[in-house]
């Protein structure tokens, strides 16, 4: 679900936690549990410590922004209508379109590579093999022009589109956006009222948040950037969620179009029954106060962020809790979970907080049979743990299922490298896919 650990709705109940004990940050709401960041001047090493003093992790915080260009990578801006009018904000990146987005010029596109290859400390994912389908411009659509790939070639190209995460953002792919640019058509957008896309005007207008909503909007996107061809739809925690809506909406999309789903720490439904890592006790309490609570918060906006700043520590506990599974994520990665979370206003968590419990398309999962999808999950994911894709997986015999140990709910920030390599193998099976399965104006029966 996306923007502080992507989602959830738990962080909103570690955020009303934070507010019930003194003061509350926005990203406390989101539960994504960052841990509190200390870095060296010269040396830029960081270290985990709740003792440090509050002086000195602000510090820590403002050298680490300076230093990181997590988020920075940007496509060809786009604006599309959602069914009430609502305007989400789409980029088109990667240079298989016919007018791929420019790389930045100069020493900061050098600088912003070299940084990335530096951090990643891996090359790139493995490209050999996947069809033109993919791109038309770009080594990766190159490396395949063998004999025999023509027909393929002719087909129109693959269009990967990806969906963030609760109380996130699109930024929340840096990783995958940079690793996949090459040769392919990525689509990256923000769900209304997160990122840059505008408030959503039906909650404005007193109607209900809800994931079919979402379902609506990324068919809208599909539309507007992607209107033929096959694609491939990936998505994280309430964008997962965002998928299902989609299928149980348009299941003849997913017969005619989807060549391949990734369903990266999301659940099918039953989100009441997430105990967030707590005894039954505390979970039956949480389950209890949290929907009010949240609800109360998202009333008094002015009161919440005023008070944010003193919160951000104790928010701290939560980032870490909830966001990662292991204890040695780079500190730069930490804090960019922290200012996707931070960017989230607290009425806005509270929009979409009732949503998840009335989430179930346990049945919409029938339309992706079939077809190649990736289920991906952390062991130790609080939010959506790995029993719900477990479910998933049942599900849909042909699926595969794949468990990161030691990884939470924020798996493409915390195992980059990981994520990158299965979702390359779900690219490679829905190239397959899509070459097997003729566009419908090519089949007999059109």
């Amino acid at each position: 679900m996306t923007q502080p650990a992507d989602g959830s709705p738990v962080a909103a109940v570690a955020k009303a936690a934070g507010a019930a004990s003194g003061g509350v940050s926005r990203a406390g709401l989101i539960g994504i549990s960052l841990g509190v960041v200390a870095a060296g001047a010269a040396a830029g090493v960081a270290i985990e410590r709740l003792t440090v003093g509050r002086s000195m992790r602000r510090r820590a915080r403002e050298e680490l922004d300076a230093a990181a260009p997590y988020g920075s990578l940007r496509g060809r801006p786009r604006t599309v209508a959602a069914p009430d009018g609502t305007e989400l904000y789409v980029e088109l990146d990667g240079t298989g379109w016919a007018e791929p987005a420019p790389e930045p010029a100069g020493e900061e596109g050098r600088h912003r590579r070299a940084w990335f290859t530096r951090r990643r400390g891996t090359g790139p994912v493995d490209r050999t093999g996947l069809p033109g389908l993919l791109g038309g411009t770009g080594a990766l659509a190159r490396a395949d022009r063998r004999p025999g790939r023509a027909a393929a070639e002719a087909q129109p190209q693959l269009t990967v589109v990806f969906c963030h995460g609760y109380c996130l953002n699109q930024d929340s792919w840096h990783f995958q956006r940079a690793a996949f640019r090459e040769g392919m058509r990525l689509v990256f957008w923000d769900h209304r009222s997160h990122g840059r896309s505008e408030r959503s005007r039906s909650y404005l207008g007193g109607e209900p948040a809800s994931i079919d909503q979402l379902g609506a909007d990324l068919k809208a996107v599909l539309d507007a950037v992607a209107p033929e061809g096959p694609v491939v739809l990936v998505g994280h925690s309430m964008g997962g969620m965002t998928v299902m809506a989609l299928a149980d909406q348009h299941p003849e999309l997913f017969r005619e179009r989807v060549a391949g789903v990734g369903l990266v720490g999301t659940l099918a439904g039953d989100w009441n029954s997430v105990t967030l890592g707590l005894p039954p006790v505390g979970a039956r309490l949480l389950r209890k106060l949290a929907p009010a609570t949240v609800k109360l918060l998202g009333r008094q906006v002015e009161l919440v962020e005023a008070t944010r700043r003193f919160g951000a520590d104790v928010a701290a506990v939560f980032y870490r809790r909830f966001s990662f599974g292991s204890k040695d994520v780079d500190p730069q990665v930490v804090r960019f979970a922290e200012q996707l979370l931070d960017a989230t206003p607290i009425d806005v968590v509270a929009e979409f907080y009732p949503a998840f419990g009335l989430h179930d398309k346990k049945t919409a999962l029938a339309a992706l049979d079939g077809i190649p999808v990736l289920v991906l999950a952390g062991s130790e994911d609080l939010l959506t743990p790995p029993a719900h894709s477990e479910e998933i997986a049942r599900a849909l015999p042909g699926a595969e299922l794949v468990v990161l140990p030691e990884t939470g709910h924020l798996l493409m920030l915390e195992r980059p490298e990981e994520v990158d390599r299965h979702l390359s193998e779900l690219l490679h099976r829905a190239a397959d896919h899509a070459r097997a399965v003729p566009p419908p104006a090519l089949r007999p029966d059109h």
